[in-house]
């Protein structure tokens, strides 16, 4: 059995499960797979320096909230969508260059599938523009949307983002503000991708007066699975995609891209209940 050594490096990841997502993958396709968590913080280590280790030690890293733009410019990245993004989740180690791939977009679009099948987004509401926000902007691009909104208190951040997306899709409507009013009304979709409502973080990103007049919410945030965002849009009549869903395909891709190999999906599905029951 090969053996593969991975790592996930971010703040507040104590509770991750990529862990065990990438463990029992390799388990299915016959791979000896070693998934540590490094938190720089915990480690005493910037994060330079955990990464420069792990770059000797390891054969790729999952990158997470706060570091998937700040890697960038370690990276070979190849993909010019991915370059235009400016975020990165995954990196693989070759004998000579880092390379960097960006799942959380290719994630994201196998899970707005799996809930919308080839239905076209309309207008969207994207409430936060830091790395997982970028990646899902740039998802939403490809599926069709044409209409989206970036609600977001960092407004140079915002509008940098705004430039990027008019860049790839100059027909594009963007709209850039810190007020919901601005954002919200019109909206299909609400999608949180800031760290409002993680465990460590808590709280909520909108209120739930602001909800009632769209079709659907999308929260980045998977632990815990049902978050106050998705439980008041429930309330509010909204379906609901949970981050599950984009930790899931995200995970996925990334082992495909450490590995070379595919897992069978229903399988790892299974496998990863039975864990956790």
């Amino acid at each position: 059995m090969a053996n593969v050594v991975l790592g996930l490096i971010g703040d507040n990841i104590a509770d991750s499960r990529a862990p065990m997502l990438h463990q029992l993958a390799g388990d299915l396709v016959g791979i000896n797979v070693r998934y540590d968590l490094l938190i720089p913080g915990v480690l005493n280590q910037s994060f330079d320096a955990v990464f420069a280790t792990a770059s000797a030690e390891r054969h790729g890293l999952n990158i997470t909230l706060p570091y998937k733009e700040r890697v960038v410019a370690k990276l070979q990245i190849n993909d010019p969508l991915v370059r235009a993004m400016g975020a990165v989740n995954t990196v693989v180690f070759g004998s000579d260059e880092a390379r960097g791939f960006n799942t959380d977009h290719s994630g994201f679009m196998a899970a707005y599938r799996g809930a919308s099948g080839n239905a076209v987004p309309g207008p969207v509401c994207l409430l936060g523009a830091g790395g997982v926000g970028k990646a899902i902007a740039f998802a939403l691009l490809g599926l069709g949307a044409r209409d989206m909104r970036l609600l977001e208190v960092d407004r140079p951040k915002a509008m940098a983002l705004a430039a990027a997306l008019k860049a790839v899709a100059p027909g594009l409507a963007v709209t850039v503000s810190d007020d919901p009013a601005d954002c919200v009304p019109g909206a299909e979709g609400l999608l949180n991708c800031t760290p409002l409502g993680m465990g460590g973080y808590g709280g909520t990103p909108l209120l739930p007066e602001w909800m009632g007049a769209a079709a659907w919410a999308f929260d980045a945030v998977y632990t815990p699975r049902d978050t106050i965002f998705l439980q008041d849009a429930a309330a509010a009549g909204l379906r609901t995609v949970s981050g599950y869903e984009l930790f899931f395909y995200q995970g996925v891709h990334a082992f495909r891209h450490f590995t070379g190999c595919d897992v069978d999906e229903a399988l790892l599905r299974k496998a990863l209940t039975d864990a956790e029951e």
